[in-house]
């Protein structure tokens, strides 16, 4: 530590002590640290070879200078008596402890500050962050799917018979089902230029928020195809890590203020997806560790592939139609659960006036199934209505779709779009007594809608049965309806509490 009376008591970082990970060995003494590579064999590196050791010893002194230039000092050795060849160290500047963040975090500590900064110097490298085909290569879809599998397949053989092969199954489907339908979204990543080489082990562990900015150490170096990915991929690990601190509200702030300074709008679902990645990746490490008998991995491990499993589940792109007569309430739940999901609205009286170059609140009031509600146009919109959900969908954007769908056709179209990309169809059907719907429609204000009482009255009479959809009673409050629906998107949802959503991003 170059200047230990600024960052902390300079008698406790003089103790001499010693920190260990499934790969390496770190020596803390004085004012230095001095990490030295473990001769080990894994499926994913092999540094039996001293002269891997060396490598990738100088291999992290070069790449983590990119991130903390001024703490990783050079090469070392170690010589002991016999060896005819010394063992490479990496050598560092020893960080205060009291300013690591995962120190920080579990003081309750406020972070803040100390995550805008790392979130800021984090895209401020991944805007200049080196790129090029065999870097965008590895954030496609597929390379991503191969990650996957290979991590699902160590796993799988390290975990014994019991309820975890159920938990590992599901992973596997929702995995599985996620990048089936997310093609574009990953397209659209790559053509923007979002992969790139980044830092690849974002750790609270390895950060230390100091008086003059944030530093950030230790990156991943034994294999570059792991760290070349997308940036959010990278800023996820971090969110995972707060999270299995137990600061998810700190995680989703951090990877907000990441994505505002990256400028990157991807969608929540790919937030989840990531998060949910790295701790099935942070897992397989748990077991590694626990069979080298690390003291808690075992534990450790299981409460990250609970909570992979659970962002999985958050992360699903749902296709959700609000159905239900005039006067019913189906637009004002749409809307809210529309919040409540992080979802896309879209209204089929919205864009049926949109499609006529109308504004929404302009009237377009006739009798039922003339002027803009012929069978004509109402087919035209509800075939824009799935067109606009389909491209929502395949970019990983959840939607909810608020219209009538009284026609059986349209229902099964909206399936097939639903299918086309994956996507999870839930349908709901909103219902009141006929009392309380006539008279929502004879107070209500002049909106997108146009229907009156013989407008409904007509639909009614027309309307076929849908034996699929899940009633939902909207004759009390609108929590009350919400909730409904919700204990239908999303029957899991108990965890859903567990599971930090996207903040509003305030600007600094």
């Amino acid at each position: 530590m170059s200047d230990p009376g600024r960052h902390g008591d300079s008698a406790a970082a003089q103790r001499a002590e010693i920190r260990e990970t499934h790969t390496a060995v770190v020596f803390f003494m004085g004012d230095r640290a001095y990490k030295r590579k473990k001769p080990v064999k894994l499926e994913f590196l092999d540094y039996t070879a001293l002269s891997s050791r060396r490598a990738v010893c100088e291999r992290e002194i070069e790449l983590n200078r990119r991130f903390s230039p001024d703490v990783y000092t050079g090469l070392g050795e170690l010589r002991t008596p016999g060896e005819q060849e010394a063992e490479p160290l990496v050598v560092m500047r020893r960080m205060p402890g009291e300013r690591r963040l995962s120190h920080l975090v579990r003081a309750g500590a406020p972070v803040d500050d100390a995550l805008r900064a790392v979130a800021r110097q984090l895209a401020a490298w991944h805007a200049a962050a080196p790129r090029g085909p065999g870097i965008t290569e590895q954030g496609t879809r597929d390379a991503l799917a191969t990650r996957w599998e290979a991590s699902l397949a160590q796993v799988d053989a390290m975990t014994a018979e019991g309820a975890a092969r159920d938990e590992l199954s599901e992973i596997e489907r929702l995995v599985g089902r996620y990048l089936a339908g997310r093609k574009p979204l990953f397209d659209v990543r790559v053509e923007e230029g979002r992969v790139l080489d980044g830092h690849g082990d974002l750790l609270a562990d390895d950060i230390f928020c100091l008086d003059d900015g944030p530093r950030i150490l230790d990156c991943l170096e034994f294999d570059d195809l792991l760290r070349y990915v997308d940036g959010l991929d990278d800023a996820a690990f971090l969110a995972m890590d707060l999270e299995l601190l137990g600061a998810s509200e700190s995680a989703a702030f951090f990877l907000a203020r990441y994505s505002e300074y990256s400028g990157d709008p991807a969608p929540q679902s790919l937030w989840h997806h990531y998060v949910a990645y790295r701790a099935f990746v942070r897992a397989k490490v748990s077991m590694i560790q626990a069979r080298q008998g690390a003291p808690g991995a075992q534990a450790t491990a299981r409460q990250l592939v609970v909570m992979a499993l659970r962002h999985l589940r958050t992360s699903a792109v749902g296709l959700t139609l609000v159905a239900g007569l005039p006067g019913t309430g189906k637009s004002t739940l749409s809307g809210a659960l529309a919040d409540r999901l992080g979802a896309v609205l879209l209204s089929s009286d919205r864009l049926r006036k949109e499609m006529a170059g109308l504004s929404p609140q302009e009237t377009a009031a006739t009798e039922y199934g003339a002027g803009l509600y012929t069978p004509e146009w109402t087919a035209r919109t509800y075939a824009a209505l799935l067109d606009r959900a389909g491209a929502l969908l395949a970019r990983g954007e959840s939607v909810v779709l608020d219209a009538t769908w009284t026609d059986s056709a349209q229902r099964e179209a909206a399936r097939r779009t639903a299918d086309q990309a994956d996507a999870d169809l839930v349908a709901l059907h909103c219902h009141v007594p006929g009392d309380m719907a006539a008279a929502r429609l004879t107070t209500r204000t002049p909106g997108a809608s146009d229907a009156d009482l013989r407008v409904a009255d007509a639909m009614a009479a027309r309307e076929e049965p849908w034996s699929e959809a899940i009633d939902v009673d909207t004759s009390g409050s609108l929590g009350s309806a919400v909730a409904q629906a919700l204990a239908a998107v999303r029957p899991w949802g108990s965890d859903q509490a567990k599971v930090f959503r996207r903040p509003y991003m305030e600007p600094d």
